[in-house]
């Protein structure tokens, strides 16, 4: 299963590392087992062109019958990274996309089409809020427990 996933992301990374649709590109590729991609999002007044947002891909042996795990990170030195702003992603970053779950996980996907999924559901955001934040502040506020 380790070969079958080396060559497929080797495949991958070859591709991604020539033409990659407007707003997305490679950071870094130091192995087969974590990318770095940079999201931008062109058509939404909530994310200025200009801010550019970090994804970490950490791919498993069973890639890609198994999804990647995906997740946003923040990046506080220059140039500076945020978590977006939307219903769908936790301020640390968890991204709640059925693709990335194991029901909605295909091996036709790749890091590619993953980038262009969130970059398409943050392009159709009308909600600059983190409603799975909110929902937790309330449980809290209403004494739930401080891991929920």
């Amino acid at each position: 299963m380790a070969g079958m996933s080396s060559k497929r992301l080797q495949k991958e990374l070859t591709k991604i590392q020539g033409t990659l649709p407007p707003g997305i590109s490679l950071v870094s590729a130091p192995d087969l087992r974590e990318w770095q991609m940079d999201i931008a999002i062109l058509d939404n007044p909530i994310y200025p062109p200009s801010d550019h947002y970090r994804l970490r891909f950490q791919f498993s042996q069973s890639y890609p019958i198994e999804a990647p795990e995906v997740v946003f990170m923040a990046i506080n030195s220059n140039p500076e990274r945020k978590i977006p702003l939307h219903p769908h992603i936790y301020s640390n970053g968890i991204i709640c996309l059925d693709l990335l779950d194991s029901q909605g996980w295909s091996p036709v996907h790749n890091v590619e089409s993953i980038c262009i999924s969130i970059q398409s559901m943050l392009a159709g955001n009308t909600k600059a809020e983190r409603e799975f934040d909110s929902i937790r502040l309330l449980w809290l506020d209403l004494g739930g427990l401080a891991d929920c």
